[in-house]
């Protein structure tokens, strides 16, 4: 009797999985998906095995799922806090340098340590910038998202998150830029080659302005209200490390709201441990030599935010990301780095439940919508899973709507 029901509860088993593969394998070969490129990773990090896969080891554009690698890469390589100011005091003289910290008078953190810090300062102020040893932009970003608020200049010292932001004719943060504004309304906001912007009145701008040394001096002057002295050399002493916000804080903010200037200032602070240069090309060489050598398939990595079409990862890649993650970090903190799907950040109108059970990073420019996170079940499992699609004609909402459909399944049957 005891063997009988055994067999029972295998054959029970067997074809409720069969019958869910059977669904989620009619779903992708079903005609909506046809003309287009899907993929679809489901994993078990607990039991650590495979529950699902439909072409999961093929390449995909990720969009802003490059930033699940952003935050593993900030976990990997930054302390609890971030730093924000490295500085030497010789003579009469404080050199400082920075670290690629994205706060500094940033529209929301608003952070002022470092102002604060030099205030207080007697001792004359030389500013070494040339600890920059990459590019304002990085491979494949579209020119003609030059103007645009998610498109901020890459640097070593970044200042009011790199953006000029115009509320009114009068009302410009930094007020440096009052009279670099005109009325008038064109394409584009601003100049392609100088700090020229134009604001037409109605809703407020929030337009990158064009770095440089100089100006990160002058605005760093006018804000301490001291002079500034450019230097192009820092002394050979180890430098002292001034902290501004917990890392957590910063992870949260890329990923709730997919911040491209966060997450590419991530990247670049991610190589402070392992060289005197910002540079990101250093911290992904690292990060993919050491932490993520053994990624299924070897992606084409080349910024933090995912704005590049030149980004190739697979499914399988991201959830072997969050499979990490999920090792190395607890599920409480874990979750409240993730957008949640019905409550916050980029998922605050998508993928609804009686209790939150999708944690997620969503990626997506245009053709492109992806969906890389946990999900939680009704039997108490947590499960990764990487969902992308690329080539589409649907709208993102169908999209979506197709997602939700998985989604919701999944978390009833598994």
């Amino acid at each position: 009797m005891i063997k009988k029901a055994y067999f029972i509860f295998l054959f029970f088993i067997y074809f409720n999985v069969s019958a869910q593969d059977h669904f989620l394998t009619s779903l992708f070969e079903s005609d909506f998906f046809k003309n287009q490129w899907v993929g679809f990773y489901l994993y078990d990090p607990e039991e650590m095995r495979e529950l699902y896969n439909h072409q999961g080891e093929k390449y995909f554009i990720p969009a802003s799922n490059v930033k699940l690698v952003t935050l593993y890469t900030g976990i990997k390589m930054l302390p609890d806090s971030v730093p924000s100011l490295q500085y030497v005091s010789r003579n009469d003289t404080l050199y400082i340098k920075g670290t690629g910290d994205p706060t500094l008078l940033e529209s929301y953190f608003k952070e002022k340590k470092v102002i604060d810090f030099l205030k207080g300062q007697k001792e004359k102020i030389a500013l070494f910038l040339a600890n920059f040893n990459d590019n304002k932009y990085a491979p494949g970003w579209a020119w003609e998202d030059y103007s645009e608020s998610f498109s901020p200049e890459r640097n070593s010292f970044p200042i009011y998150g790199n953006i000029a932001t115009i509320s009114s004719s009068s009302d410009v943060v930094p007020s440096y830029f009052l009279k670099n504004v005109r009325g008038g309304k064109g394409d584009f906001p601003r100049e392609l080659t100088e700090n020229k912007f134009y604001y037409s009145g109605g809703k407020r701008l929030e337009v990158p302005f064009i770095t440089s040394d100089t100006l990160t001096k002058k605005l760093l002057e006018k804000e301490i209200n001291k002079p500034i002295v450019l230097v192009n050399k820092f002394p050979k002493e180890k430098a002292t490390t001034l902290y501004s916000v917990p890392s957590d804080s910063l992870y949260r903010r890329m990923m709730l709201i997919s911040d491209n200037f966060i997450a590419e200032q991530i990247l670049l602070m991610g190589s402070l441990p392992i060289s005197e240069k910002l540079d990101s090309r250093i911290v992904i060489k690292h990060m993919l030599s050491q932490y993520l050598k053994e990624l299924p398939q070897e992606p084409y990595w080349v910024d933090g935010s995912g704005l590049s079409r030149y980004n190739n990862f697979t499914p399988q890649d991201f959830v072997f990301i969050l499979n990490q993650l999920y090792r190395e970090i607890p599920l409480e903190r874990l979750f409240t780095l993730f957008p949640a799907g019905g409550i916050n950040g980029t998922l605050k109108n998508s993928y609804k439940g009686d209790t939150p059970y999708v944690f997620a990073k969503t990626g997506s420019i245009k053709h492109v919508y992806n969906l890389s996170g946990y999900l939680k079940t009704r039997s108490g499992k947590v499960l990764s899973f990487s969902f992308m699609n690329n080539n589409f004609q649907h709208s993102n909402a169908q999209i979506k709507a197709q997602i939700q459909k998985v989604l919701e399944y999944i978390r009833q049957h598994y």
